[in-house]
């Protein structure tokens, strides 16, 4: 169908519109649900192809402006919504002078005569940090959807193209955008008390089942540049080690972290240690005072996480690690994380111990299988891929873990170990994830502090409580 027979389409169903989107309700509020949950409050936003305004209205942003080509669509969406921002406005012909967060296209894409053209254009308006979402119509579905249509349960709908997941994919790497996250939802949709509930809220997450569900959606953010356009860029870097009970390990910490970007400090936060780490810490940052910038403080709280944040509330870099004092991380592979995330082949890294062969004794067996376990649970629970969700060591720009602090109420203060506040309040940012593989070595002092059966069940809880959060919306 051509731009000309698909406008006069829209005009004609333009005043049936919202009478159809009432009578299939429960479908067009899950994806008012599913995209409010996506995007923060202090985001701009666009959305194209927004129709009479209802989706865009429900974005608790106020930051937001609705195109639509259709002249009627519009005209019904300001007399709805007239404290909002509505244009009728092509998506091959954007103009604005301003660039967005979030650019939002629900259920358009079927009906763009060039997708990878509209997506190409985006990047104008995009910024490095802008996220992308396109939600669209499980391709099996168009059996049952036309089904609808003959029977009078969905208003007739033009001829469209249906694409894959692989095919929207590729389209938005070709016009430059990195796809990075992908997931499905709504298994049925129609509203039956407690089946649809049921269904929809847990069989439709489930691994398989899910590949049946209706709606789709990607999110992509714009393709990283390459490492030598951006090596003239240095940032300046924090690192955080939180010691309890390590004071064998404060020398070798300072000796072998490498400096990076345009600045290394290294911060040492000690907590509740039973042997003289304070003491050591304080030596050691004497000693190295004329070499090395080291700042030192004690803790008044409990645990990794806390001490974390403390680091982090002291740091002055523009980018922040997180180094545990057993280092049976090599400080030594810190600059891999230095590069993946200047590179921009990442916003949040994470390193991960389960790729290279492990010295024997560095993780015990249960151990080990905890990690296995939970790797495969933040998978399916974030729709990013994750190979290893406790190795402590963690990056990421301070920009972003202010964002992250300012939504910490979404989760709560739960996390004695910070791992799992920074995963999933990274997540709930749409920031890109990328795991760095390292090898993981034996400790050389000390032992582990960490109570494999008490911690285990500790962590399993957070996991439940943050899937009621993000999975099962």
């Amino acid at each position: 169908m051509n731009d000309h027979s698909l406008l006069h389409y829209f005009e004609s169903i333009a005043d049936q519109r919202d009478i159809w989107k009432d009578k299939n309700k429960y479908y067009w509020k899950d994806i008012e649900t599913f995209c409010a949950s996506l995007i923060p409050e202090h985001a701009s936003v666009l959305e194209i192809g927004c129709g009479t305004g209802d989706q865009l209205a429900a974005f608790k942003t106020k930051k937001k402006i609705g195109i639509d080509f259709c002249p009627q669509m519009i005209g019904i969406a300001q007399k709805k919504h007239p404290e909002m921002d509505f244009r009728v406005m092509t998506a091959e012909d954007l103009y604005f002078d301003q660039k967005f967060d979030y650019i939002v296209l629900t259920n358009i894409i079927g009906y763009l005569n060039d997708i990878q053209a509209v997506f190409s254009n985006l990047k104008r308006i995009s910024i490095p940090s802008t996220r992308i979402i396109v939600i669209y119509f499980n391709f099996l579905w168009q059996p049952l959807l036309q089904l609808g249509e003959i029977s009078g349960l969905r208003m007739k709908q033009p001829v469209q193209n249906w694409l894959s997941r692989v095919e929207i994919k590729n389209l938005l790497y070709l016009a430059g955008f990195d796809a990075f996250k992908e997931g499905a939802r709504m298994l049925f949709p129609i509203n039956m008390p407690y089946v649809s509930r049921i269904l929809n809220l847990y069989f439709a997450k489930l691994p398989l089942i899910r590949k049946l569900c209706l709606t789709n959606y990607v999110i992509a953010k714009p393709l990283i540049q390459e490492l030598s356009e951006l090596s003239e860029t240095m940032y300046p870097v924090s690192v955080v080690i939180p010691v309890r009970n390590e004071s064998g390990n404060i020398e070798s910490a300072i000796q072998r972290t490498p400096r990076m970007g345009s600045y290394t400090e290294l911060i040492f936060i000690e907590g509740n240690s039973t042997d003289d780490s304070w003491e050591k810490i304080q030596e050691m940052a004497a000693k190295y005072r004329d070499t090395h910038s080291i700042r030192i403080a004690r803790q008044n709280g409990k645990g990794k996480g806390d001490a974390v944040r403390m680091g982090f509330e002291m740091a002055i870099g523009d980018i922040l690690m997180i180094l545990d004092a057993d280092l049976t991380v090599p400080p030594e592979d810190l600059p891999k994380f230095y590069d993946a995330i200047v590179s921009g082949k990442g916003e949040f890294i994470n390193g991960s111990r389960l790729v290279y062969n492990m010295d024997a004794r560095a993780m015990r067996f249960l151990n080990l299988l905890a990690n296995k376990f939970f790797s495969l649970m933040f998978t399916w629970l974030l729709d990013q891929r994750f190979k290893d969700t406790l190795c402590g060591t963690k990056v990421l720009y301070k920009s972003d873990y202010e964002r992250i602090k300012a939504g910490r109420y979404f989760f709560g203060e739960f996390d004695p170990f910070g791992d799992f506040d920074l995963i999933f309040g990274a997540s709930k940012l749409n920031l890109k994830i990328v795991e760095v593989p390292i090898r993981y070595r034996e400790r050389v002092y000390g032992s582990t502090n960490i109570n494999r059966f008490k911690h285990g069940l500790l962590l399993l809880r957070m996991c439940l409580f943050a899937s009621t959060k993000i999975k099962f919306i």
